[in-house]
Formats: C-alpha cells, sequence, structure tokens
C-alpha cells in the first residue's frame, strides 16, 4: 500500500496532457520603455520635448510638455498587442 500511495504522488508532479503549452509571447522593448499600463486598461506614457533645450520654451510650454498623455482607443489596441502581459 505505501508502494502505490508513493506512485500516486509521484505522477501527479507531471502534466498528463500530450500537448504542450502555448509559447509565451514577448512584449515589445519599444513600448516597454516608453508605455504604463493603468488600472483603467489604457496606457500613458511622459510627453516627447520636456528633457533638454529647455531655455527657448515658453513656460506654458514646459508645463504642457510634463503633463502625462494617455493612450487613444486605437493606440490601446495596438499596445495591448505589444504588450500582453501590460507593464511593469
Amino acid at each position: 500500500m505505501f508502494f502505490f500511495s508513493r506512485v500516486l504522488a509521484t505522477t501527479r508532479l507531471f502534466s498528463t496532457s500530450a500537448v504542450a503549452p502555448f509559447p509565451k509571447l514577448k512584449s515589445h522593448s519599444g513600448a516597454k520603455k516608453r508605455w504604463r499600463s493603468i488600472a483603467s486598461g489604457i496606457f500613458k506614457r511622459a510627453k516627447a520635448g520636456h528633457k533638454h533645450l529647455n531655455v527657448n520654451k515658453s513656460p506654458k510650454r514646459k508645463n504642457a510638455l510634463s503633463q502625462t498623455a494617455y493612450s487613444h482607443g486605437s493606440q490601446t489596441a495596438t499596445l495591448k498587442k505589444l504588450l500582453p502581459y501590460g507593464s511593469p
């Protein structure tokens, strides 16, 4: 009886299906660096043009560039394909 229970315990460790699991999807490296997913399912990013050469820009323009930008509906669909597991 002990041997039989031992065999059952070891067989549970392995998968019984002959089908291989679906391969993992790769996230797009560029999108991963630029976009972050939020709880509502859309994505956010920082606006370009705010890092340097700011002397010639007006305070109003610099303030607008510092705000967060969000994805549109068509962008969101594309980003969900590029980042299938969301973003960190």
